[in-house]
């Protein structure tokens, strides 16, 4: 794992965010990215990585609760878990989840639940498939 990092991280001599950058997007929006890598000029302080690393718990997290409320047929567990997903996942640039997160609270508010469960199936799988994308570049347990 520390091999694949320290790749990216020659990718560029002056900033290795910049790397991070480049090793992320796709699955994530570049222009939200730059945003945040924009926060810390240079990378010297890591945030990019830190933040990152932060969205990858708790979305681990936020799984786990969701298979919980989804067992329990808890609709406001998942509806909670879709709206906190949403927004951390919008500020990382995770667009398609933070849409399939938006679509899952929006149909449990409606209370129409027909089609639910293959929304939120498809919500778990992009959330994985994202940690997946992650666990290598930050060195991240799955």
């Amino acid at each position: 794992m520390q091999a694949i990092r320290q790749s990216f991280a020659l990718m560029t001599d002056i900033d290795p965010s910049q790397a991070l950058l480049a090793a992320l997007s796709p699955p994530l929006d570049a222009e939200a990215l730059q945003r945040l890598s924009e926060l810390d000029p240079g990378g010297r302080h890591g945030l990019l990585p830190k933040v990152l690393r932060t969205f990858d718990s708790s979305t681990r997290r936020l799984l786990e609760q969701l298979a919980t409320a989804r067992g329990a047929a808890d609709l406001e567990g998942q509806r909670m878990v879709a709206h906190t997903l949403k927004s951390s996942s919008m500020s990382v640039g995770a667009l398609r989840l933070s849409q399939l997160c938006a679509d899952a609270e929006q149909c449990v508010r409606e209370q129409r639940t027909q089609g639910l469960p293959a929304l939120l199936d498809e919500l778990e799988t992009e959330g994985r498939q994202l940690l997946c994308t992650l666990q290598p570049l930050l060195g991240t347990g799955g």
